[in-house]
């Protein structure tokens, strides 16, 4: 294909069997499997997570993407009735603690002026409904303390639709806690993990560190527009949500100098790439700022900063996969794909990762 106008959704699309959607994560963070990706060859090979040890230098610099996920899944009664309701928080609307964008399921009989009682001290407020995207705007209140601790305490982590387990103990939702959160997870927003650092134990850090390899931190919190499916035939009509970033200065004055001296950014995860190719393509440099970005990458893109990418393995028909698609090409990803099936790779969040270069 020599034209992005042509590239439709089906372009993108692959047979999955079920069995190799990840349902848990893997005995340790650090030994899931890596395929190892030629960009520009398509040529493929098969590692473990810790040789990325191996892999890089002190000719490359790591970004790592530290936004927290939030206890977003809260689960509520609605009063009178008693019906069984869940709210799933998205982010705070106009950066006010007690108000948020959500979605709510079901919400057939919601009506502004609900509530949703959570626990004696916690209850939800429905104040708006959103026009357009099936979004709705609720005030949380509790009485003994900040929202924070309140949906830290009552909520739960948000796993995506794709993990389905028949029983879920509380040493799994324990489990969940501690793994659907990188070890680096600091800044407090995302209803989704940025799954490729996952992989990454505080023992791999360190080694990385103890090559002399430079390691620096951006946020961006993931919302759910990151994984919503690509519904238009023409990929080009597909528009995708804005999210917000942060890059501070230590970290632009690591990049800007990187990118100076042509060193390799290794961008952990597609958060990572959009975020550094959106400050890049509107300032020109990695600038410290907080802004928000809806970049939309797919195949014709030329990338600006990012020289390397490590990736899980991604839905079929999403912007995920269409990003991995344009750092690399179309047919070598799928292909990719077809070898990683054939191997028995698990997929999704939970599951093996790539590493492209």
């Amino acid at each position: 294909m020599n034209n992005t106008l042509e590239l439709k959704t089906k372009d993108f699309d692959y047979e999955l069997p079920n069995e190799l959607i990840a349902q848990m994560p893997s005995n340790k963070r650090e030994e899931c499997k890596m395929m190892i990706l030629n960009k520009k060859s398509g040529e493929i090979d098969n590692l473990k997570f810790y040789q990325i040890v191996d892999l890089l230098d002190e000719n490359d610099v790591l970004v790592l993407n530290n936004t927290k996920v939030i206890e977003a899944r809260i689960f509520g009664i609605k009063r009178p009735s008693g019906a069984k309701i869940e709210v799933f928080l998205l982010k705070k609307h106009n950066n006010q603690n007690e108000i948020w964008e959500c979605l709510i399921k079901p919400s057939k009989r919601i009506k502004i002026g609900s509530f949703i009682d959570v626990a004696n001290d916690f209850n939800i407020e429905v104040i708006e409904k959103c026009e357009h995207d099936g979004k709705w705007i609720v005030k949380l209140n509790y009485k003994n303390g900040f929202i924070d601790e309140a949906i830290k305490q009552y909520g739960n982590m948000p796993l995506p639709p794709y993990i389905e387990r028949k029983m879920t103990t509380n040493e799994i939702k324990n489990l969940d806690k501690k793994r659907y959160q990188t070890v680096y997870a600091k800044t407090s927003g995302s209803v989704a993990a940025p799954t490729a650092g996952l992989h990454f134990s505080e023992e791999v850090l360190q080694k990385l560190k103890n090559k002399n390899i430079q390691i620096c931190y951006i946020t961006l919190n993931v919302g759910l527009g990151t994984f919503r499916p690509v519904k238009t035939d023409n990929i080009l009509e597909h528009k995708m949500d804005f999210e917000s970033y942060h890059i501070d200065e230590q970290t632009s004055n690591i990049l800007n100098e990187a990118i100076k001296n042509k060193k390799n950014i290794v961008a952990c995860g597609t958060t990572t790439v959009r975020t550094l190719e959106s400050v890049y393509k509107k300032y020109g440099k990695i600038l410290p700022v907080t802004d928000e970005s809806n970049l939309f990458i797919y195949p014709g893109y030329k990338f600006q900063v990012v020289n390397k990418l490590i990736t899980n393995f991604h839905l079929p028909k999403s912007t995920l996969l269409m990003l991995v698609s344009a750092f690399s090409k179309r047919e070598y990803v799928l292909n990719a794909y077809k070898v990683a099936i054939s191997e028995k790779y698990k997929f999704y969040s939970y599951g093996d990762c790539m590493f492209l270069y």
